[in-house]
């Protein structure tokens, strides 16, 4: 088990906490809304060798359970973003390796109605501080896709470093894609991302 998990992350009006079974209509309901904003950034399973079977995707509860029992096991955090009290998007920290790495990387959607709005941002750097002081992560990745601006937007405003092009890393939208890697580590932030974020971050008028 992960050091303070479960765990919920709060910054005013946005709200990180584990995902549940019970989130299932609210998080169907806003996948179906954005099934054009999201399908050229999602992973999708590979062709199978001849002769093997077609893997399925996961259903909902299939998809909570797995990630619960990630949990569990140390590898991986499973939250969903709330914003105003309203389910908006998914963000998980996944591949959580210890020993002399202490690293993980972070992917995460949102709804396209809160676009532009800070939350995604928001929500990277409570993920990112949690792991980095609370967890005891010591480098945090996002690997996201070159023509994927949004996505790039929200790491760029956050101080990743672009480390370079990791040439086709996932199976996405069909097809093995290049993705360009960005990386945080602790050393990099001693204040803490999300102080940092607010302190850069330009005014905006109330939503």
């Amino acid at each position: 088990m992960i050091p303070s998990w479960p765990v919920v992350l709060v910054d005013g009006d946005i709200v990180l906490r584990p995902i549940k079974l019970r989130d299932q209509r609210a998080w169907r309901e806003v996948n179906r809304r954005n099934r054009d904003w999201l399908r050229p950034w999602e992973a999708t399973v590979p062709p199978p060798a001849s002769g093997a079977p077609l893997a399925q995707r996961p259903t909902y509860r299939q998809m909570v359970r797995h990630l619960r029992a990630e949990a569990q096991a140390g590898r991986m955090l499973p939250f969903v973003i709330e914003y105003r009290g309203e389910l908006v998007g998914q963000l998980t920290v996944a591949g959580i390796t210890w020993g002399s790495m202490c690293s993980g990387h972070v992917g995460y959607w949102v709804d396209s109605a809160v676009a532009g709005r800070g939350v995604m941002p928001t929500a990277v750097a409570l993920a990112v501080d949690h792991c980095f002081r609370t967890v005891g992560l010591h480098r945090m990745e996002v690997c996201i896709r070159p023509e994927n601006g949004p996505s790039r937007r929200v790491v760029e405003k956050l101080g990743f470093r672009e480390e370079g092009l990791r040439p086709r890393y996932l199976h996405i939208d069909g097809a093995w894609r290049d993705h360009l890697v960005y990386a945080l580590t602790a050393e990099e932030v001693p204040e803490g991302l999300l102080r940092r974020w607010h302190r850069s971050r330009p005014p905006h008028p109330a939503q």
